[in-house]
């Protein structure tokens, strides 16, 4: 039954947007089953973390084919955890959506491409195959640019442009290593390659296909110097579409560093784990001086978006079990933290009119609520305590103090500080001064856009307040991202 948990968490959201394209014709059918479908995932998401939880790794091998040769999936604490996160965020922006999509938006197929979105994310995250990641990274290509230029106004397409762009070089590198990978070991099952890839005698190919491989992953990551398409692409999308890339599909290319930084590239690990820390220090640095020049909301938050992934990649390339602990729980909130920061900037600017912070202006006198709702994620993204971004940082920058990493960990905390000004940047410029144009008459939002927003400063609030049980799901993440042996174990069984 374990094994349904895993498959289902593809199924359910291709069965969704079969579903909604159905119901093309029927708007509010089409809208109730996208909510269903979404909620469902989120059942099935649950399910499959407590099957982990509770009996270890949950591995299905398609048409009863033995691994390495069948279609394998496979779902460790990590790929469990990430399922149930996009679940809760996939969901949330939905919700989020339906008070913000026009007709002609829900006409563009929102629906069935969000729900193809969701399928190429949970798809990466429980796939046991090199091959099959490059399959659901492409499903989540097509459905991103899909989403990305519904509306169809000029700066969507510019930004449309860029994205797919530099996203098809990265699948044509991810494709040209997963090529070189198979030629040398002979296979593609992840399992079967940190078995195979210790054995190989060339490593200086292995380097280079390795190499060109953490480059894929990392223009999906947007890390330096590869991050450029993401400030000029985040911000033209309908709200609840960039705050579900936001939270998602940078994460999907760290979950896949992850991934096979840990269990196939161990072959030469000063190598690969200095180039990593390296990015993660200029990623840190170049994202959040970017956000500081800014002056628009989703401009600031997408900067920030690069910066905050160099600490997951800090975390992987220090590699030791704390800093991987560090990681997987720096992801955990970073996407609830992210997507939220959006959803907020979108209620913002139906309230002040803009999202430029120069015209807007006297949103706490005008909703007090709101600027309750953006305290709480904003002052988590820049680790104050005890919001879940401080546990985050903490566990990092202790991770590279005790390594003796001192220029990272001063990169970090320079981040964090330059993080508090680009916040402090947006209450005052947003919140605290008067609008210029007056009075802000609208003061309040559909109940559709608030509930989302609310339930997750909620769980900003839960992770930071309640670190102890998800730290412990965290340490657990780490210690199998740690043990390439036992992955390939569970997969393999007892191949030689």
């Amino acid at each position: 039954m374990n094994g349904w948990f895993a498959a289902l968490a593809i199924l359910i959201p291709l069965a969704a947007s079969a579903v909604t394209l159905l119901a093309h014709a029927r708007p509010k059918a089409q809208t109730a089953l996208s909510l269903g479908f979404a909620a469902l995932l989120l059942a099935d998401a649950v399910l499959l973390m407590g099957a982990v939880w509770r009996d270890g790794m949950v591995v299905v091998q398609a048409s009863a084919w033995d691994a390495p040769f069948g279609i394998t999936l496979a779902v460790d604490t990590l790929g469990a955890v990430m399922t149930l996160i996009a679940a809760i965020t996939g969901l949330a922006c939905l919700v989020y959506a339906t008070a913000e999509i026009a007709e002609e938006h829900r006409r563009a197929f929102f629906h069935p491409l969000s729900h193809v979105l969701l399928a190429g994310v949970c798809g990466s995250f429980v796939t046991g195959d090199l091959f099959n990641l490059y399959v659901w990274f492409e499903v989540l290509l097509i459905a991103s640019f899909g989403l990305l230029v519904i509306g169809g106004t000029k700066a969507q397409t510019d930004g449309a442009v860029k994205y797919v762009a530099l996203n098809l070089v990265a699948t044509s590198l991810f494709l040209f290593s997963v090529g070189l990978i198979y030629g040398l070991t002979g296979t593609l099952n992840m399992a079967d390659l940190a078995r195979v890839v210790p054995r190989v005698e060339n490593t200086g190919v292995l380097n280079a296909a390795a190499m060109m491989l953490m480059a894929a992953f990392g223009m999906k990551a947007a890390v330096f110097p590869l991050f450029f398409w993401l400030p000029a692409a985040y911000h033209t999308p309908l709200v609840s579409v960039s705050a579900v890339f936001a939270g998602l599909l940078t994460k999907v290319g760290v979950y896949a560093l992850m991934r096979v930084v840990t269990l196939i590239f161990t072959h030469d690990p000063a190598w690969i784990h200095g180039v990593l820390l390296w990015t993660a220090g200029l990623t840190m640095v170049t994202g959040v001086l970017g956000a500081a020049a800014q002056n628009e909301w989703r401009r600031i938050l997408s900067f920030h978006i690069v910066s905050q992934i160099g600490y997951m990649i800090m975390g992987l390339a220090i590699g030791t079990k704390l800093a991987l602990v560090g990681a997987v729980f720096y992801l955990v909130h970073h996407i609830v933290v992210k997507a939220n920061l959006f959803l907020i900037a979108g209620v913002a600017q139906r309230l002040a009119g803009s999202m430029e912070l120069k015209r807007s202006g006297g949103l706490y006198a005008a909703a007090p609520w709101l600027a309750m709702l953006f305290f709480i994620p904003a002052f988590s993204l820049a680790g104050f305590p005890p919001l879940s971004g401080f546990w985050a940082k903490f566990i990092l920058i202790k991770a590279a103090l005790d390594e003796r990493g001192w220029w990272i960990a001063a990169a970090a905390l320079v981040t964090g500080l330059l993080t508090i000004y680009s916040m402090t940047k947006i209450w005052g410029e947003a919140f605290w001064k008067p609008h210029p144009d007056g009075a802000i008459t609208v003061t309040t939002a559909p109940r559709a856009m608030t509930v989302p927003i609310a339930v997750l400063a909620a769980c900003t609030i839960v992770i930071g307040l309640f670190a102890q049980p998800f730290l412990a799901v965290a340490e657990r993440a780490a210690a199998e991202l740690g043990d390439p042996a036992a992955y390939a174990a569970a997969v393999l069984g007892a191949l030689p």
